[in-house]
């Protein structure tokens, strides 16, 4: 079939450059319209639901909204798990899905089900969903400066012109603001002028309500014309409010303005930003929509900032602190500066073991054209251009060019002999020659890449790029090498006939590799004894290596994430952060230091007001003094802000601060989850977890996620002494929340604008306990009671946050491993933990982050891996139709594990997610080039060759392919190897085992055809045996 494949195309070899030329063309279209990132989104299907409850405690949250949230969502079809956080004023539940679930289909079922939870939730609590965006979609964020501006006039232009304009961008999900102060008219009410004229404070806010509305009144016909009746009765200003009238005595009104002071002031708020230790600033962050292009996207941004920034108040303009445009920028740059620098030096190891230009430049073009193949393939199957997917092609430089290398090498051979009569026919004997083989090896390696694609959840979404774009560049070398190649060859070769060109490279390491198998043909067993050792000791490499998920990828930024203690209060936590990034400026290698202190609009991360969550921008690395490498650098600031009392530090980085809150919900490595009902049990497990944990080498930045130490003042309403006076809880509690707390009466209209009316007692009759009883009640029986009558009043500590998780509550002991793999870490953590920590009933551990999703993959992985070995026999059987060619081909691949495992142990990373792409990549080079020098062992034997010529003469034959493939795949991933660029540390590992399998081809081209002469020539004397 092959042979016929390939003298179809080579007949037609106008077509064929036609059709090359239009892939080429193809190829450079899609790369322009390729979506482009930083990193795969591995943001699993999820639908988060925001729920503002103004003034509830995290207990009467989890009760009255999460809860009957949580319980809807459970039964929801695709469903993997339920999560949630109930905080102070706030619900956020986050609903699962498996992988396959469309995210529409998800949301459609949440907004139904949504429905029905809202029947079982207390009137005023609307659940909205969350904006359809990604974990890492927070992809610009920027700052609204303006000389002699206050905060408040800079926020109304965020919300009234920047933030609208912006979701006008093709590709927004939403635009939050965070940070400076919301405009609001307060209504300040005088608790004893209420007293003097008898008002309650019930009526003064119905009375506000009741006052601000315009009405439709149908039309009239006047004439021959129509009038369209408008009743006019909307606040206008704050003239407007204080004349509003509460009540009539004696023909004299009683007004707003009596009782109360109107004012425009600031609404209550749980969130800022403040910016180098300077004070606070207006800030908005930009949200993707989901599975758009993230530099397009950006590129419109900044187009659209333009001109929003012309329009804008004089003084005034947007700039922005942080986009993934620069990461994006970087970590594409770093692979496609590698995969050039590794072209450059393919082309160069070419012309120096072919001996010949031409010839070299037909096999470099591999490189390019398959490349635009993958280009093809990823635009149309939706595979984004991002550090994995260009990953998958630069490990495959190697494969994809080694197709071609044997193709054009075997034309070439055959061209120096000139066995045929004419320069065309040896060109098409050449090709098929070595076509069936060479098929079948391009299938065997899209074979062995079959089990990265059965990783599920974020490994799978991590690396399934990786293994399409290795794939779909496969498919591209499939047809350079049996269609492409021998039109070029038969176009653009040019050998005088009977001409021998004699490579002198090649010929000092014939002399050198021909005695060394004849040695080890002759002491065969002492060299199958030698193989089998280095097997062992590769095997044994494998448990001295340690384990993680990824490598920590460098993103040039940092995020330090400081956690106060849980009762704090936003002015404080302000002054506290101010002092942090003024420690933080101090380093030369810091650029920009911003922290967003709590929680921005709904829709936003989730966060207490203990919560510090500092970006720091760094400058480049050339520019640093301090210290030498990132790590260096983070123990420096650690060492320098320990010194804030009752502050916890946790340092990462933006990304992978996502990336783990995505893996676990929670911003670090790794998360000991303890689940049970009551939370003081919980609370006592975790700390006796810390404990044991802080004893294990290379734990750092160990904490109990913040969920108690929040102070409660409790109104406890006496129910009997409320029935005395007619008196319900909730006339009571209506009137504490409007008095303590404040609450929105109605809105004033300004234009399209509209700001709230907010209505609250004088801070003198609030802030204080004691003045708290003295609010009145007015009572159905007659007479105001103060509250201190009617109920009590008692301080105590209560939760900061509840978190559950599929019905159950949870705290999570959170840490970072540090000098040492996190494999290793946690097998001793659990050790430490299961003997030192006394489970109490109902109650269990289960260990999630990097650790939980690396086990995942490898378990995958295990089952995948011999499925896959087993369709790579099935294969080779296909093509040879021997079960002695099939395992001597076989045995070729732990001799490849040799050298990859020796080159992970010495360059000290441990085993990782990349690190075993790359050893799936050596399985398939390690059977494609012995697929090709058995089948022309074979074919001599064919011709009638002796059995030890044949093989020598094979082996030999084929020592050039073998050493350009050898070196051109090894040194063409050299610069990913020694690159350090944004990203290199995920291509690293996956580099370092290729190219050990690589660097170790030597000892295979030795084994292989030694153990071919050997298992053939013990099959040649039994079947002697059985003849006799």
């Amino acid at each position: 079939m092959t042979d016929n494949f390939i003298a179809f195309f080579y007949r037609e070899r106008l077509l064929v450059a036609v059709v090359s030329l239009l892939i080429v063309a193809g190829g450079i279209l899609a790369l322009q319209r390729l979506n482009v990132d930083a990193f795969p989104d591995v943001t699993p299907v999820q639908v988060e639901i925001d729920t503002e409850a103004e003034g509830l405690a995290p207990q009467e949250v989890e009760q009255l909204i999460t809860f009957p949230i949580e319980n809807e969502m459970n039964g929801i079809a695709g469903v993997s798990r339920v999560e949630s956080e109930s905080k102070f004023g706030l619900s956020v539940v986050t609903v699962f899905f498996t992988d396959d679930t469309d995210i529409y289909f998800a949301r459609q079922q949440v907004f139904e089900r949504l429905g029905t939870a809202k029947e079982h939730i207390p009137a005023g609590f609307e659940p909205e969903m969350g904006p359809i965006t990604t974990g890492t979609g927070q992809i610009y964020l920027y700052q609204i400066v303006g000389k002699g501006k206050s905060n408040q006039e800079l926020r109304t232009i965020q919300d009234w012109v920047v933030k609208l304009q912006l979701r006008t961008v093709p590709g927004v999900a939403d635009v939050l603001s965070f940070g400076g102060d919301v405009k609001q008219y307060q209504v300040i009410v005088d608790q004893q002028a209420l007293v003097n004229y008898n008002i309650t404070l019930k009526a003064l806010f119905d009375a506000i309500q009741a006052n601000n509305q315009n009405t439709g009144a149908n039309f009239i016909e006047h004439g021959d014309e129509q009038y369209v009746v408008r009743g006019l009765g909307l606040v206008k200003d704050i003239e407007d409010i204080k004349n509003i009238v509460l009540d009539s005595r004696s023909g004299s009104p009683i007004r707003v303005s009596d009782v109360a002071t109107v004012v425009v002031g600031n609404e209550i708020r749980q969130g800022a930003v403040t910016k180098n230790g300077q004070g606070e600033v207006v800030t908005g962050i930009v949200l993707k929509r989901i599975n758009e292009n993230t530099k397009q996207v950006i590129e419109r941004l900044k187009e659209k900032v333009a001109e929003i920034n012309k329009a804008l108040p004089e003084g005034v303009t947007v700039v922005d602190f942080y986009d993934q445009a620069e990461l994006v920028d970087n970590s594409v740059h770093t692979v496609v500066e590698s995969l050039i620098e590794g072209e450059l030096l393919v082309l160069v190891i070419l012309i120096l073991l072919l001996g010949d230009f031409r010839s070299s430049l037909i096999t470099s073009a591999a490189i390019p054209f398959c490349m635009l193949v993958a280009f093809i393939l990823m635009w149309y199957s939706g595979v984004s251009a991002n550090l994995t997917s260009l990953g998958g092609l630069a490990i495959s430089i190697g494969m994809m060019v080694d197709a071609t290398v044997v193709m054009v090498e075997n034309i070439y051979r055959h061209l120096e002999e000139h066995r045929e009569h004419s320069m065309q026919a040896a060109i098409l004997v050449a090709a098929q020659e070595i076509g069936r083989p060479m098929f079948f090896a391009i299938l065997i390696v899209i074979a062995v890449f079959l089990p990265v694609f059965t990783l599920q959840g974020i490994e799978g979404k991590l690396f399934k790029p990786l293994a399409y774009a290795v794939t779909f560049s496969m498919i591209g070398s499939m047809l350079m090498a049996l269609c492409i190649a021998p039109m070029l060859c038969a176009l653009w070769l040019r050998l005088k006939k009977g001409e021998v060109r004699t490579n002198p490279i090649i010929g000092f390491v014939k002399r050198i590799y021909i005695p060394i198998l004849n040695w080890a043909i002759a002491h065969r067993y002492l060299t199958l004894a030698i193989a089998c050792g280095l097997i062992v000791w590769s095997v044994a490499d494998v448990y001295i290596l340690g384990s993680e998920f990824l490598p920590t990828i460098d993103e040039g930024n940092m995020l330090v994430r400081a956690t106060m203690p849980a009762s704090i209060s936003l002015s404080r936590a302000i002054e506290i952060s101010a002092q942090i990034e003024k420690t933080l400026r101090e380093f030369p290698e810091v650029e920009t230091v911003v922290a967003k202190i709590g929680r921005a609009e709904l829709g936003g991360d989730p966060e207490s007001v203990s919560n510090d969550e500092i970006y720091v921008r760094l400058k480049p690395k050339k520019q640093w003094t301090t210290a030498k490498t990132k790590d260096e650098l983070v123990d420096a600031m650690r060492h320098r802000v320990e010194g804030f009392p009752g502050v916890q530090f946790n340092f990462s980085q933006v990304i992978q601060t996502r990336n783990d809150e995505l893996i676990s919900g929670i911003n670090a490595q790794i998360a000991v989850k303890i689940f049970g009902e009551d939370q003081d049990t919980l609370r006592h497990v975790a700390d006796q977890v810390k404990d044991a944990m802080s004893h294990v080498r290379g734990v750092e930045d160990l904490a109990v996620e913040q969920v108690a130490g929040e102070e409660h003042l409790e109104v406890d309403v006496d129910r009997d002494k409320i029935a005395r006076y007619g008196l319900n809880i909730s006339d009571v509690l209506e009137v504490t929340k409007i008095a303590i707390g404040g609450d929105e009466a109605t809105d004033v209209l300004e234009g399209q604008r509209h700001f709230a009316i907010f209505v609250r007692l004088k801070e003198d009759y609030r802030n204080q306990v004691e003045k708290l009883a003295d609010i009145l009640i007015a009572a159905p029986v007659g007479g105001r009671i103060p509250l201190g009558q009617l109920a009590t009043f008692r301080l105590s500590s209560g939760d900061a946050v509840v978190s559950r998780e599929n019905s159950l509550r949870r705290v999570v002991v959170m840490c970072n491993v540090n000098g040492r793999d996190i494999g290793g870490f946690v097998h001793d953590a659990q050790q430490v933990v299961a003997s030192q920590v006394k489970m109490p009933p109902g109650y269990f551990i289960t260990w999630g982050g990097q650790f939980e999703n690396q086990q995942k993959a490898v378990r995958r992985l295990l089952i995948a891996i011999p499925i896959s070995l087993l369709l790579v026999f099935v294969l080779i059987y296909s093509c040879f139709n021997s079960l002695r060619n099939t395992l001597t081909i076989i045995f070729n691949i732990p001799i490849a594990l040799v050298g990859s495992t020796f080159f992970l142990l010495i360059s000290g990373f441990p085993l990782s997610v990349p690190a075993i792409v790359g050893f799936i990549a050596v399985f398939g080079v390690a059977v494609q080039n012995g697929m090709v020098m058995v089948s022309y062992i074979n074919k001599l034997r064919g011709l009638g060759m002796d059995l030890r010529e044949a093989v020598m003469t094979g082996a030999s034959t084929r020592l050039r392919a073998e050493l350009l493939s050898a070196l051109i795949g090894s040194i063409s991933l050299l610069p990913f190897i020694v690159s350090s660029g944004t990203g290199a540390e995920i291509e690293k590992p996956l580099a370092i085992v290729v190219v050990g399998g690589l660097v170790t081809r030597p000892i295979k081209i030795v084994i292989l055809p030694m153990i071919y002469e050997w298992v053939e020539s013990r099959a040649s004397r039994k079947q002697l045996l059985a003849e006799e």
